[in-house]
């Protein structure tokens, strides 16, 4: 009746886990009663759970990023501490098997469930507001994606103490993941985790693609659009081309699994090859996922915080679009050594190579933005300052990683790790960071503490260096990846320091924390009255802070690139003649069929059969449930929708 599920999948055994599960059990149940004692439930329930609104999702997508950064950063902790004693003769604290698992977890969880929610948190926050629009495409859609993410996170935390993870790395390759080497449900909570969320991120990409095509303000053409918007359009086309193909990957191995199929066997006419090609196909492309968006909150900072409009708009439009089309065509790059042949690795090769130069242009273009700029040394802009440099070397790195002969060299080092985090921290979690300080205003009304929020970055810039820097030496000197042994003890020194690095990165993320617990306390002083508390540009700036359900009351009529600083320079008042705003429905839909999503997966990857097809007969009997019901908007009458601005205006509201 319950299939592989025992009480042998609770590790009793093996007290770290236990303790973790233990930990995070009591913080839960202190927000639990927290929330409770303060009666907040029904509001959370009908504001928030049930939310359709874009910013409350955006919201929401950073709060689950942030919260899985702590989790993923205690799993990077734990690697860096074990590599750092586990050298000689001593075996360190963590089993060979644990060690796996956690090593796997790590980029699973930083990849899939910080950056992905993090980017994709700011794209819903930003993008509808930066258009001059009231909601994104599909309301409703947009809820399930977020939810469906949620539930692939919940799985991917609930193998911590039921069963246990994937050791095979984040990216699961075959034969490691086969049944004959990973007969347990490691893989299993690996592969229907990330389906779920997976899908959850098409559905993201199509809704966003919509939206941006087919719903923006009035006389805003494709070049007067914001560029966080054309990055967050090219990022979005990739997850529709890409994902799709990730999906199709991990339902052949899957089928491998449970029905004993050779897609990826050296058996029956299978190819465990293939998957390393499909995977890296979706592979490259992700990584482009995350850095876009970076690169257009970088744009939006650079503009606003040196007081000019972005240097060579058009150029930096077309390198987006060449980087969206370019990061097709560079997949092989991630594994030259399978023995492809000579031909291909040398197109590959210069197809890598190549990509750098639309890059090159935006770096260029960041730095004209600022020259002679009246620049303000605010939070975001040091993010900015310390991405260029950062990023500057993750992509020198990675054009030398680039030239076939010499990633014959490096490719399986601890050289390619630090290059990897080196554009992904320099990048995307940079970026995310800016665009928090940046935007946290526009959300929630109040501005954070700007000398904790720069103690943050100094922490997150130096710990990065510590930490990555003496990979970069390590990879040289012939370290491998995936150690959980030092065999080795000339390398102890460069690990004693990286292990440094990320104990000054933790004190980044403390810093973070402390920032927005004094902020809260502080609010009513940092209070934003006036929409606009850096002198933006774009047309976020135009609304209140936060922005209404309805985010304008009257759509902004665009004429220009910087439509908003263009309405600052004319001093032109918007239109009061307000009309009646039909505003989405809350909805249970999404958080419904999370529920139900969670309670499939689960099923699925213990072999409960009655239960998988319960929970998969549930989901679908909920979106029929929603296709049948016709109350999915109301309307906000034109006599409120004044009562309401006025209201706003009067308590210092952007009108």
């Amino acid at each position: 009746m319950f299939g592989k599920l025992s009480w042998a999948a609770i590790p009793f055994h093996e007290p770290i886990p236990l303790i973790s599960t233990a930990v995070v059990a009591a913080i839960m149940l202190v927000a639990l009663a927290v929330v409770t004692a303060k009666g907040w439930w029904p509001y959370l329930w009908r504001e928030w759970l049930k939310s359709v609104d874009h910013k409350r999702i955006g919201v929401m997508y950073v709060t689950l990023g942030f919260v899985m950064l702590l989790r993923g950063f205690a799993d990077a902790l734990m690697m860096r501490s074990q590599q750092a004693f586990a050298v000689g003769s001593s075996q360190g604290y963590l089993p060979p098997e644990h060690y796996n698992q956690v090593f796997s977890a790590h980029g699973t969880i930083m990849i899939f469930f910080v950056a992905m929610p993090l980017v994709i948190g700011l794209m819903n926050f930003v993008v509808p507001l930066q258009l001059g629009v009231r909601d994104v495409a599909f309301p409703v859609l947009n809820s399930v994606s977020f939810w469906l993410t949620a539930a692939g996170a919940l799985l991917v935390n609930m193998s911590l103490v039921i069963g246990n993870f994937a050791r095979t790395g984040w990216m699961g390759y075959p034969p490691l993941s086969g049944l004959a080497f990973s007969p347990d449900v490691g893989v299993d909570y690996y592969l229907w985790s990330l389906q779920i969320s997976g899908l959850g991120t098409l559905f993201t990409g199509v809704n966003f693609v919509t939206t941006i095509l087919k719903l923006r303000a009035p006389g805003m053409t494709y070049f007067r659009m914001p560029v966080f918007c054309w990055t967050a359009l090219a990022a979005n086309l990739l997850i529709v081309a890409a994902f799709p193909i990730l999906t199709a990957t991990f339902l052949m191995l899957l089928l491998d699994r449970y029905l004993g199929m050779h897609f990826f066997t050296n058996e029956a006419g299978g190819n465990q090859m293939m998957y390393v090609n499909l995977f890296w196909a979706w592979g490259h492309p992700e990584v482009y996922v995350l850095i876009l968006p970076a690169f257009g909150v970088f744009s939006e900072v650079a503009a606003t915080f040196s007081g000019k409009p972005l240097f060579s708009y058009r150029s930096m439009v077309l390198a987006t679009l060449a980087i969206c089309v370019l990061s097709f065509m560079v997949w092989l790059h991630h594994f030259f050594t399978m023995g492809a042949g000579a031909n291909v690795n040398a197109f590959f090769g210069i197809m890598s190579a190549i990509i750098a130069v639309p890059t090159g242009v935006k770096v260029f273009n960041w730095l004209f933005t600022l020259f002679r700029g009246r620049i303000v040394f605010a939070t975001p802009m040091l993010f900015l300052i310390g991405f260029i440099v950062t990023f500057v070397i993750g992509g020198m790195t990675g054009v030398l990683l680039a030239v076939p002969p010499i990633n014959f060299v490096l490719h399986n080092s601890v050289f390619l790790v630090a290059h990897f985090h080196n554009v992904i921290i320099a990048g995307t979690v940079f970026g995310a960071l800016a665009g928090y300080n940046y935007w946290f205003p526009k959300a929630f009304g109040f501005t954070l503490d700007d000398r904790l929020g720069q103690c943050s970055f100094w922490c997150w810039l130096i710990g990065f260096y510590l930490a990555f820097m003496p990979l970069y030496v390590l990879g040289l000197m012939g370290m491998t990846r995936r150690l959980q042994h030092i065999a080795d003890p000339s390398w102890r020194p460069w690990l004693l320091v990286a292990g440094a690095g990320a104990i000054v990165i933790f004190c980044g993320i403390l810093c973070q924390i402390a920032q927005l617990y004094v902020s809260i306390r502080t609010r009513e002083r940092r209070r934003d009255v006036t929409g606009d508390p850096w002198n933006g540009r774009t047309l976020e700036w135009a609304t209140s802070s936060p922005p209404p359900a309805y985010n304008f009351a009257v759509l902004p009529k665009v004429e220009t690139i910087d439509a908003f600083w263009e309405m600052k320079r004319r001093r032109r008042r918007p239109a009061t003649a307000y009309e009646a705003i039909e505003v989405p429905h809350n909805s249970a839909t999404g958080i419904v069929i999370s529920f139900f999503a969670v309670v499939a997966g689960f099923a699925l990857i213990w072999h409960i059969w009655w239960l998988a097809i319960a929970g998969l007969l549930a989901a679908a009997a909920t979106v029929v449930a929603f296709g049948w019901s016709d109350e999915r908007e109301h309307r906000i009458p034109a006599a409120e929708v004044a009562r309401m601005e006025r209201t706003r205006v009067r308590l210092g509201g952007s009108a």
